[in-house]
């Protein structure tokens, strides 16, 4: 691990102070500003790869600003960090795991071995099995216990187990078998489950049970409920083979469910389950699009992982993202950051995105257990344009705090409809712009406002944006964009030196509530070793109840 844990502290690396005086020099500069200064700045300041166009001109930076950017980088051993994950090191210190999402998209016939292992061939084995699978649901050849063709699927998971597969799945719907139905149930409130299956058939139902260790506590909650619902229909325990499905490494427990261990579809400890929607936890996706689909989505992830592996860092999408994050999180104290995709298809993306984030980067020791003197991940929200410009828009475009925003957007519509496509694209551009240059007290009043409400019409604009193109809205594309993400949240990681792939955080609370749920049910008085709160809580529930 030396290769990525021996750099000095962030702070003591010397681009971080370099940063620090140049951001005062920088802050009090306008994007007006730096425009006027540079008739060539929004050409300039753009990179291209892997079919997507960034341009980052809106940002409030200048050359020597990624020059800096990019000299914190090579201080802080991200091109060392970034190849050590390709290599299958164990770069989760605190989990000792590798971390090789990476390989789940690697193409057929090329090779990683990891500790005397090919994974690549692993992963392909399982592929493989899933693309029989699925040709036998999609075609009709599959028939559940009464002899009926599977016609709804029903994911069951949490998570990363949920998470990506149902983001995926309205992203691609446009590219799906419009005869299968798709339900997603993650949450183990029974409304979630009740009404996923309400209008279901039984007999048409196949159940995706999503949980590596089998017993996960929501994910077999839910499992558990979805077998007494078939069961009440079906009637005969035989059934449960014909109806049900795991994408689990734990065979015991998947046998004792009733599910044939040969309809079981594993995966291993090296993919994050918010780094998973590209291995066996995508079935769903793989039966919704197709296995020549999914292949295609998994190569715009390695195309993606490519220009990430290869590309200088100044022309490096996911690191250039990544750097500019931590400017804004460490230089300029933003909090936020915003992921506006002007694509319906794309309404779960943000959503999706707030785990591969805020999971990864929520951290605040470093890889050598140090606390962190300065901010890690920020928080990461949005909602599909132009719907969010009728409501948030105003905080950024006015509020006093400063967000900013990645705006996405296509060439082509999938469902071209008279002008919609323009107006929509149109917006993206015009938000991009207003913005970054706002309007002045003198554009105001030139537009004939009275005076005494031309303060409240002016917007001070400096607001950063990336605008992100591609051309149109593929699976290949989509696997550009997730990748996209995930290696900006590595780069960030890796500059602040962090573990980027644990989740402790997340379970505490899982313990915590293992703890409390038999107490729920019980007439004793509640554990001393709670709070008062968390006992008082318990005794009013129990009341309600």
């Amino acid at each position: 691990m030396s290769s990525i844990t021996d750099v000095p502290a962030l702070k003591r690396r010397p681009a971080w102070s370099e940063l620090a005086a140049h951001h005062e020099a920088l802050a009090p500069q306008h994007l007006r500003d730096l425009f006027a200064a540079d008739e060539r700045r929004g050409e300039r300041l753009t990179v291209e790869g892997a079919g997507l166009f960034l341009d980052y001109s809106k940002n409030r930076v200048t050359d020597e600003t990624i020059e800096l950017l990019v000299a914190l980088a090579e201080q802080s051993g991200l091109e060392r960090h970034r190849d050590a994950m390709f290599s299958g090191d164990r770069i989760n210190v605190s989990e000792h795991r590798s971390v090789l999402h990476v390989a789940l998209r690697m193409p057929k016939g090329s090779s990683l071995i990891v500790e005397g292992i090919d994974v690549v061939a692993q992963v392909h084995e399982v592929l493989d099995r899933m693309r029989g699978f699925c040709d036998r649901i999609r075609s009709g050849d599959w028939k559940g216990h009464t002899g009926k063709p599977i016609r709804n699927v029903v994911n069951i998971g949490i998570g990363g187990s949920d998470l990506g597969p149902v983001m995926a799945y309205e992203a691609l719907k446009h590219y799906t078998q419009r005869d299968l139905t798709f339900r997603f149930v993650s949450n183990v409130d029974s409304t979630d489950f009740v009404e996923a299956t309400r209008d279901l058939d039984p007999e048409e139902t196949l159940f995706i049970i999503s949980s590596k260790t089998f017993v996960t506590l929501e994910t077999m909650t839910n499992a558990r409920s979805a077998r007494d619902w078939a069961l009440a229909a079906l009637g005969d325990e035989s059934a449960i083979a014909k109806h049900f499905v795991a994408v689990s490494t734990n065979a015991e427990k998947v046998s004792e469910f009733g599910i044939d261990t040969d309809n079981m579809f594993g995966f291993w400890e090296w993919v994050g389950g918010r780094y998973s929607m590209d291995s066996a936890i995508g079935l769903s996706t793989m039966l919704a699009v197709g296995p020549d689909g999914f292949a295609e989505l998994l190569a715009g992830f390695h195309e993606m992982d490519e220009h990430f592996r290869t590309a200088p860092l100044r022309e490096n999408l996911p690191a250039l993202m990544g750097l500019l994050a931590v400017w804004y999180a460490d230089f300029f104290g933003v909090q936020t950051m915003g992921v506006m995709p002007y694509e319906q298809y794309l309404k779960r993306f943000p959503a999706y995105l707030q785990q591969l984030t805020m999971e990864s980067n929520g951290k605040h020791v470093t890889l050598d257990g140090a606390h962190v003197d300065y901010d890690t991940g920020a928080i990461y929200w949005g909602e599909p344009g132009t719907n969010g410009q009728h409501s948030f828009y105003q905080l950024i475009h006015q509020g006093t705090r400063l967000i900013p925003v990645d705006l996405i957007g296509f060439g082509r519509s999938l469902n071209p409809l008279r002008d919609h496509h323009d107006l929509l694209m149109s917006n993206v551009f015009a938000q991009s712009q207003a913005l970054a240059f706002g309007k002045t007290e003198e554009e105001v009043r030139a537009e004939g406002t009275a005076e005494d409400v031309v303060s409240h019409r002016v917007m001070e604009g400096n607001r950063p944006t990336n605008v992100i193109l591609a051309e149109e809205l593929t699976p290949r594309v989509l696997g550009t964009l997730v990748a996209l993400y995930e290696h900006s949240v590595f780069t960030q990681g890796a500059i602040w030196g962090i573990d980027s792939f644990d989740q402790w955080g997340v379970e505490l609370g899982k313990a915590l509530a293992q703890a409390i749920i038999p107490e729920l049910k019980s007439d004793a008085e509640p554990d001393l070793q709670h709070d008062s709160s968390t006992n008082a809580l318990i005794r009013r529930y129990r009341a309600m109840r």
